[in-house]
């Protein structure tokens, strides 16, 4: 367990974080490029998902130096609450390549890289944060409900980025209209059966983040073989 967790960051301005900071600065400077050769605004909305990436970053990082010794506190699942609210917006950007598409004078290629530029860092400021989290749950409960724990964020991410993208409400909605949101969400789960693709799509992401998930920890995790 602790080997597992041995690399995260410990402090705001660690190596991991200067390395997020850097791949979120390579992005910025495709988008720049791009508005400058072509003069359009077209993907300048990959800005504001990146600065959404990074709140439940950070908001991961203020639940580690707080809470890390002593998570069965109040203030604990209140964080850990507001956490999980803008935590998909840092998954949320893979559904970006849904613009993709011949625009003006930009190679499509160009557009390809630059959306999965976005799109990695994203899954990475993600991946890292619930990690984070993973590790504060496993630590004053158990491994196994650190695993039920991270898996569940990921189902729920998932479906949220559903009513994010489809839907489109946004984070803050629980806050200025939550009874509208409430109704959709509800809709959807007492009515399965009239909503194949919130399902269809919602277990897509789900499988899909839960392998990447468990491959970034591995990677992370393994040292080479002595020869």
């Amino acid at each position: 367990m602790k080997r597992l967790f041995s690399t995260l960051p410990k402090h705001p301005f660690s190596p991991l974080t200067f390395l997020l900071a850097v791949s979120s600065a390579v992005s910025i400077a495709f988008l720049f490029y791009r508005i400058g050769y072509s003069g359009e605004l077209m993907y300048a909305f990959l800005l504001w998902n990146l600065f959404l990436a990074w709140i439940p970053y950070w908001l991961s990082l203020f639940l580690q130096r707080k809470y890390r010794e002593a998570p069965k506190k109040a203030g604990f699942f209140v964080a850990t609450f507001v956490w999980l609210l803008f935590f998909p917006n840092a998954l949320y950007i893979i559904t970006d390549f849904i613009h993709l598409r011949p625009r003006g004078i930009t190679p499509l290629w160009f557009d390809l890289i630059l959306i999965l530029s976005f799109a990695w860092t994203g899954l990475l400021l993600g991946f890292v944060s619930l990690q984070t989290v993973h590790e504060i749950v496993a630590r004053h409960w158990n491994a196994m409900t650190g695993w039920l724990f991270a898996f569940a964020v990921l189902f729920l991410s998932s479906f949220g980025i559903y009513i994010g993208r489809f839907l489109r409400w946004n984070s803050w909605d629980i806050v200025f209209n939550p009874v509208a949101l409430l109704s959709d969400m509800f809709d959807r789960v007492l009515n399965p059966l009239i909503h194949p693709r919130t399902y269809g799509m919602t277990l897509m992401l789900f499988l899909f983040f839960s392998v990447a998930y468990v491959t970034v920890i591995r990677l992370r995790l393994h040292r080479p073989s002595p020869k």
